[in-house]
């Protein structure tokens, strides 16, 4: 029996382990079905571990989403990180925290505390910023948020090249002003190791004498008497092992993620009836939201050659031998493959951007696939789509807590996506031929110059779009007919239970996802507190 049993120890999972178990009264357990991160993989930053991550079977949950004729029929590939701190144990590390109207948009919602001003406090709270405190970080917490001190020429010739095509700079997008493009900062220690959720909030909570942590366990389904939650039933041993069940005095936490929380939900009874009816689940409580409003930034690709030679590869050239002897003697070397970009607008008389371009300078295909193409040195230029409004959804394949959900990520089935993204391949062409990048720029491969005309780029962009890892909303917070959680994080229809991780998010921020889901944690257990105070 414990006070609190928290599904899932990634991005969120973590923080709320820390807060909860820093009152010694109360007694918390983290479950993961993944293992532990302490493992050179995970913690170790070279970027070779990270095409091994993302591939995973160990450490990631390689999702796939269900085929749509929209996008060429195709299934898409979705990690998530499957090990203690989830996928900040597998991303690439970049700390960007949203436009302040994400935040007032989910006030708006029907959501009071959530607005910028509001949750300002939160994101400082966690951060260890490199820099110093100001009035919009803080340098107190345990997260490391740092800046690089390894760049490729290829690099900083991208972000002189913005500056030039009259893209305004910005040397902090968490700060005073969001739009621009500059290096991004990381989550990396000031060593140059991986900041994951793990290391930030987990490793010095685990002397803790009320926090029991337990990894590669399967939650089979919350147990229920009535409406109210009582526990979890877990599985050590896979599908044929037997059951146990861990009781809860206070609440149950799921944090498993925006795949695997609302996927829980159902197999618990909690969901639209009747779907859990089909799969011959009893209803716990009619919520037709679960699993609905599933969201994801979608991502396209340009690929260049490199002239210069510079950019990273993994053949026997001079430059990448470089590399790896900078990476294996300079100390500290901090460093992350997509170093940098910006938040632009797809056109002028849009308000807010909506466009994020991430910079690489290594040749590469959509999650590192291709084994060949880093072989020749070259660049991307990721260009997603940061508010789009298109939904997919999140059902059940069947009963078995072990068979994985279906997932349609449903691209373009609405809203401004599509024609964002084509002008956004315009303006990416429009920033890799300016000056700054004519001693690198060795021609484009991908969409290639035969790919000219909106409709063109329009038939190129379904049958090459891609995520972008940056996935939310399956259980939004709110009060009309399809939200799932309250503002509190509760969990409607029911007592005891809550969801606190980046499913809970009515519409997804305009950023890389770990830093506000670190922050709805944060406001999370600090609702939990109060609840117990």
């Amino acid at each position: 029996m414990y006070d609190y049993i928290i599904v899932g120890a990634g991005s969120a999972g973590c923080v709320l382990a820390n807060r909860l178990s820093a009152d010694p009264r109360n007694r918390v357990c983290l479950l993961e079905a993944g293992p532990s991160d302490r493992t050179y993989w995970i913690r170790n930053c070279n970027p070779l571990n990270m095409l091994l991550l993302m591939n995973s079977r160990r450490y990631n949950w390689g999702y796939r989403t269900e085929p749509e004729a929209g996008t060429g029929n195709r299934p898409f590939f979705w990690p998530r990180g499957k090990a203690l701190g989830g996928s900040s144990s597998v991303n690439a590390m970049i700390y960007t925290r949203g436009h302040p109207s994400d935040y007032d948009g989910w006030a708006a919602r029907g959501n009071p505390g959530w607005d910028y001003t509001s949750v300002l406090p939160w994101f400082r709270k966690s951060e260890r910023q490199q820099r110093g405190a100001d009035a919009w970080h803080g340098d107190q917490g345990s997260m490391d948020v740092v800046d690089t001190n390894f760049r490729f020429p290829a690099s900083e010739a991208f972000v002189q090249a913005c500056g030039e095509a009259g893209q305004p700079l910005n040397d902090d997008m968490n700060g005073a002003r969001y739009e621009g493009c500059g290096f991004f900062q990381v989550t990396q220690t000031p060593l140059g190791q991986r900041a994951n959720s793990a290391y930030a909030f987990l490793d010095e909570a685990t002397s803790r004498p009320n926090l029991t942590v337990i990894t590669g366990v399967r939650v089979t389904r919350v147990v229920f008497d009535g409406k109210t939650a009582t526990g979890v039933e877990i599985a050590r041993q896979g599908p044929d092992g037997p059951r146990e069940t861990l009781g809860a005095a206070r609440e149950v936490i799921l944090s498993a993620g925006v795949i695997n929380s609302p996927h829980l939900l159902k197999l618990s009874g909690i969901g639209p009836a009747a779907e859990l009816r089909a799969h011959g689940i009893d209803v716990v409580h009619d919520l037709p939201g679960v699993g609905e409003n599933l969201q994801d930034h979608p991502d396209l690709i340009i690929r260049c050659l490199d002239k210069s030679g510079t950019s990273m590869t993994v053949g026997p050239r001079l430059g990448t031998l470089s590399f790896f002897l900078r990476m294996l003697l300079q100390k500290p070397f901090v460093f992350t493959p997509t170093d940098c970009g910006g938040f632009v607008k797809s056109a002028p008389d849009v308000e807010v951007p909506d466009l994020q371009l991430q910079f690489a300078a290594i040749r590469m295909q959509p999650h590192g696939r291709g084994l060949f193409t880093p072989m020749r040195a070259g660049f991307v230029l990721h260009i997603c789509h940061l508010r789009p409004e298109s939904r997919g959804r999140v059902t059940l394949r069947s009963a078995d807590p072990f068979a994985d959900p279906q997932i349609q990520a449903s691209y373009f089935t609405r809203g401004p996506e599509l024609e964002a993204l084509v002008r956004g391949i315009r303006l990416g062409r429009q920033i890799l031929a300016q000056p700054a990048m004519r001693a690198f720029h060795g021609g484009e491969e991908s969409p290639g110059p035969a790919v000219q005309s909106d409709d063109e780029l329009r038939e190129w962009i379904r049958r090459n779009v891609e995520t972008v890892y940056h996935t939310a909303g399956s259980c939004p917070m709110g009060t009309d007919a399809m939200a799932v959680v309250d503002a509190d994080l509760r969990v409607h229809g029911v007592d005891r239970l809550r969801v606190i991780d980046s499913s809970v998010m009515p519409t997804i921020t305009g950023s890389n996802i770990h830093a506000p889901t670190v922050m709805i944690a944060e406001k999370g257990a600090d609702r939990l507190l109060a609840a117990r105070a």
